[in-house]
């Protein structure tokens, strides 16, 4: 039996913890063949992007092209995009009903404050890609500046759902990992309702990467045909444990990465 093909459309981290690097691994850890759209190219650590190549709109729509018409997707996640003119190519495919199960991860900015999106970015994920989301996942941070909210709490994280599911996007997961305190809870919205996923707090410096792998696992899960919260619970019960099993390491001298696969920590089967 072949496996399932997901593909991801996000920018390359060349310290290889984020972007299209933890997104094919997290595919990887997950049993799912991955397919990979390169949006930008970055120069970056564990400690800073020290600089940022976008690739031409046009090309990103020719790589989309050359998976889709050789290899079958059946779930596609976004990353770093970092322009609105490659936003509103992949909301065309997605219009277009090319990108099934669409992840959105609406990568804007690093966590040390360098900007991954150009300055009509966020207009364009409004108004363009969020109405053909399937999810979208932004973190605390992303969520207040698509929302133009404060989002500080657990009650701002359930408002700024509920405004981003106004947009279009069928179900919203509001990460709570820059949350202060010992739990990482996650708000998600599906059909109206509102649902908190709790979670512990894993006390480490190696956190890099975890909105990439977090929205790849979801991604991975909906090939392999899980219902959407099966999914994203899965994929944040993977995400902690790829956190657990890097907690000690000492790569680099920032955030580090994750332990994908379970090398420290052997994850068991969903």
């Amino acid at each position: 039996m072949n496996p399932k093909v997901a593909m991801t459309i996000a920018g390359s981290d060349s310290g290889g913890g984020a972007g299209i690097q933890a997104d094919l691994k997290t595919f990887a850890a997950l049993g799912v063949f991955g397919t990979s759209v390169l949006t930008a190219v970055t120069a970056q650590n564990t400690t800073a992007v020290l600089g940022v190549q976008m690739m031409d709109p046009e090309f990103v729509d020719l790589q989309i092209e050359a998976v889709l018409a050789d290899l079958p997707v059946a779930a596609t996640k976004t990353g770093m995009l970092a322009s609105a003119a490659t936003v509103a190519v992949v909301a065309r495919r997605a219009a277009a009903g090319d990108l099934p199960h669409l992840v959105v991860d609406p990568v804007m900015v690093t966590s040390t404050g360098t900007p991954l999106l150009d300055d009509d970015g966020v207009a364009a994920y409004l108004d363009l890609l969020l109405p053909h989301a399937a999810v979208c996942t932004p973190n605390m941070r992303e969520a207040a500046l698509l929302t133009s909210m404060a989002v500080t709490d657990l009650p701002g994280m359930e408002k700024a759902a509920r405004r981003l599911a106004e947009y279009g996007a069928r179900v919203v997961v509001v990460k709570g990992g820059h949350l202060a305190g010992a739990a990482a809870p996650d708000v998600v919205l599906i059909d109206g309702a509102l649902s908190v996923l709790e979670g512990d707090r894993v006390v480490t410096a190696n956190d890099h990467g975890t909105g990439c792998s977090l929205s790849s696992a979801i991604a991975a899960r909906l090939a392999s045909g899980a219902g959407m919260l099966d999914a994203i619970t899965a994929a944040k019960a993977f995400v902690a444990r790829a956190i657990e099993g890097a907690a000690s390491w000492t790569l680099g001298a920032g955030h580090g990465p994750l332990d994908h696969f379970g090398w420290n920590a052997p994850l068991q089967p969903f």
